[in-house]
């Protein structure tokens, strides 16, 4: 009888057990889940101003880098909390430099977030030169320039009001903006987006950025192994921006209809989730 089949039996009993040695000695590919329970919230079940323990304003007339046109104040007419919602108001009304007055708020300080789950519960405001945003940007500036883009934003929902019902999820960094047309992002339907309540999150992790519409993902940034800071400064903390703005160079491109004043963002929750990795 031929000897070639318990040979070639051998070698393939020696070349699993080797195979085997090697798959158990290499290291798994982290995956991820969150928390089940938030670990910073804001349910807005208090009246009048923003809890002061969780948010700041950012203030000014300045343009804001995007040519916008309102003044960021601390009014209660601009925010508020009521009727279990934080409100987020824009104004056709003379304000500084402005014609325009609106809100900015801000966890930097109060809460600054490395990796983790985040859901925000908003309706959106509706009409021809509005801009609301939620998005986040780091809570210090560790790389290049000192500043943007170079230590990276993450925009989990930008809407502009001349698109009505479409969402746009973006981040932005030195290698990736839209200054220079390399942003990386994508956008999608809500419908009704300005007259119901939409869960706006994202998941972050030491390997990605997943933006989501209510529990649907529509864009991912996936961190490759020979990106460096300029691809991806999203190691460091980062805070939440919660704002409408007017006009501006994206907001405004076809102009501000103001018949549409007042308008508002309101929003029912924020919840932050934290990272558990499992091996």
């Amino acid at each position: 009888m031929p000897r070639t089949a318990p040979f070639f039996g051998s070698f393939l009993y020696v070349f699993f057990i080797a195979f085997s040695g090697c798959s158990q000695n290499m290291p798994a590919a982290p995956q991820y889940t969150f928390a089940t329970t938030p670990s910073w919230q804001d349910e807005f079940d208090y009246s009048g101003k923003p809890d002061p323990a969780k948010w700041s304003y950012n203030l000014g007339d300045h343009g804001w880098g995007n040519k916008e046109l309102e003044d960021y104040t601390d009014k209660t007419e601009n925010a508020r909390v009521e009727n279990g919602q934080l409100v987020i108001e824009a104004l056709k009304e003379k304000s500084g430099k402005a014609d325009y007055s609106s809100a900015r708020l801000v966890s930097k300080g109060k809460g600054d977030f490395l990796y983790g789950k985040f859901e925000i519960k908003a309706r959106l405001p509706k009409g021809r030169g509005t801009w609301p945003a939620i998005w986040m940007l780091a809570s210090e500036n560790n790389y290049g320039n000192k500043g943007w883009p170079d230590n990276g934003e993450i925009d989990i929902m930008e809407h502009v009001g001349f698109d009505q019902n479409r969402v746009h999820g973006n981040i932005h960094t030195k290698a990736f903006n839209h200054s220079i047309g390399t942003n990386k992002g994508n956008n999608i339907m809500v419908e009704n987006a300005s007259e119901a309540f939409h869960i706006y999150a994202w998941e972050w992790t030491p390997d990605y950025i997943s933006i989501l519409a209510d529990g649907k993902e529509y864009f991912r940034f996936t961190k490759e192994n020979a990106y460096q800071w300029q691809e991806w400064p999203f190691d460091k903390p980062f805070h939440i921006i919660l704002n409408i703005a007017v006009g501006g160079s994206w907001g405004g491109q076809k102009g501000v209809d103001d018949s549409i004043f007042p308008q508002k963002m309101e929003v029912d929750y924020v919840r932050v989730y934290p990272l558990v990795q499992k091996k």
